[in-house]
């Protein structure tokens, strides 16, 4: 366990799968998540949908190249192949204007890089129902 981590949160069983095709990127998110939540790294999104079939996610973190890879219309798509899913992407710039083209095609929210473990965690946080929404403003993103 980490410093800082509710130990009852570990058990509640939220799944969450981990969308990129830069595995460090993977591999970063899937640590800052993974003692609270059960993550899953996947490379594409075909096999994140694929195994969704088996093993129902609440949340997929989708990079903002497999998006564009899959054009903005997955966002739409997503929940209605896997009932319930909430999608979060994450962008490589606020200044480009995807994160709020994500949300617009139906995406629930977006992150901004550079990651850092506490906004992730309250990002995933609050689209998981476990922490109530906190404003920030732009230039911490």
């Amino acid at each position: 366990m980490q410093i800082g981590v509710e130990t009852s949160r570990a058990v509640e069983n939220k799944r969450i799968f981990v969308v990129d095709d830069d595995e460090i990127i993977r591999a970063a998110l899937q640590f800052m998540l993974h003692d609270e939540y059960e993550t899953h790294e996947i490379a594409s999104l075909d096999a994140a949908l694929e195994k969704s079939t088996s093993y129902k996610p609440d949340l997929l973190i989708v990079s903002e190249n497999v998006v564009k890879a899959a054009g903005l219309t997955i966002l739409a798509e997503i929940p209605k192949r896997v009932a319930g899913v909430k999608v979060l992407v994450i962008v490589d710039s606020l200044q480009s204007g995807f994160g709020k083209e994500s949300q617009a095609a139906g995406a629930h929210g977006y992150i901004v890089k550079p990651l850092t473990v506490e906004f992730v965690r309250q990002k995933v946080d609050v689209l998981l129902g476990r922490r109530q929404g906190v404003a920030i403003p732009l230039n911490v993103l």
